[in-house]
């Protein structure tokens, strides 16, 4: 009898995972297990049902993607297939050490070509690195990068993904569950949240100014008085950005203080 191979899916976007479960109706020998939406439930999921095939979304609430892999240590799942929006740094690291990775967006052949490898993999282990000291090496090497963010991975609406350096940005707005990244006259919508981007910026170079906005730094042009002893700070682009009492102090010493 044919082997079938169980199969988690995490990853914190409803879409995403529904797209993976419905490519994986094409492959009559892996069987979706269970689906997570968070690095907790992810771990919690895996050691309860032992999959063969996890596919893991890197960028997660509760706990990012790698997060979960390190709490899992021996449980780790044979064949790991990731998920990422990363840019071209980081997926040279896949490249190396992943089983293989899912560039969001990903098309259909892309995908089977992935559930081929990993079904390669579990009928031949010993074709390919043992999985925990690969997923170990992939994740010191991520961890050695540059600690901040260098390049946004845009997805377009014709569903190309373009990618922006962050030196560019010129300002963050909070969108709800999103943030409009503005650069000059352009403008994109990214799945994120400010408060989580502003953790990956550069501090030295971008600072909160409102609880819905952050800015470059390098890009501000002058500030000019408000109501009430406020102040707006006007960009280069001619971008206005109230800045809010509550972040006062700090942009204030970050961008240097008006003479008395």
């Amino acid at each position: 009898m044919p082997r079938r191979f169980r199969v988690v899916i995490a990853d914190d976007e409803p879409l995403a995972r529904a797209r993976v479960e419905s490519l994986l109706r094409a492959e009559s020998d892996c069987e979706v297990v269970a689906k997570c939406e968070s690095g907790a439930e992810t771990v919690a999921t895996v050691r309860r049902l032992h999959p063969d095939i996890l596919f893991l979304d890197v960028q997660m609430p509760g706990g990012d993607g790698f997060a979960a892999l390190e709490k899992l240590g021996s449980d780790v799942p044979p064949a790991v297939v990731f998920v990422t929006a990363f840019d071209q740094h980081a997926l040279r690291a896949f490249e190396v050490h992943a089983l293989d990775y899912l560039l969001k967006p990903f098309d259909a052949d892309r995908f089977a070509r992935a559930v081929d490898r990993a079904r390669g993999h579990l009928s031949n282990p010993a074709s390919a690195p043992g999985g925990d000291a690969r997923i170990a090496e992939l994740i010191r090497t991520l961890r050695d990068r540059p600690q901040h963010l260098e390049r946004f991975a845009i997805r377009t609406t014709a569903g190309k993904i373009v990618f922006r350096r962050t030196a560019d940005l010129d300002w963050a707005e909070a969108d709800g569950n999103y943030v409009r990244l503005h650069f000059g006259r352009d403008s994109h919508l990214q799945r994120e949240r400010l408060g989580a981007l502003e953790t990956q910026l550069d501090p030295a170079r971008f600072v909160r100014v409102h609880r819905s906005a952050l800015i470059n730094l390098e890009r501000v042009r002058e500030m000019k008085p408000s109501f009430h002893g406020d102040y707006v700070v006007v960009l280069e682009s001619g971008a206005e950005i109230t800045l809010g009492r509550n972040y006062r102090e700090q942009a204030m010493a970050r961008l240097g203080r008006p003479p008395a």
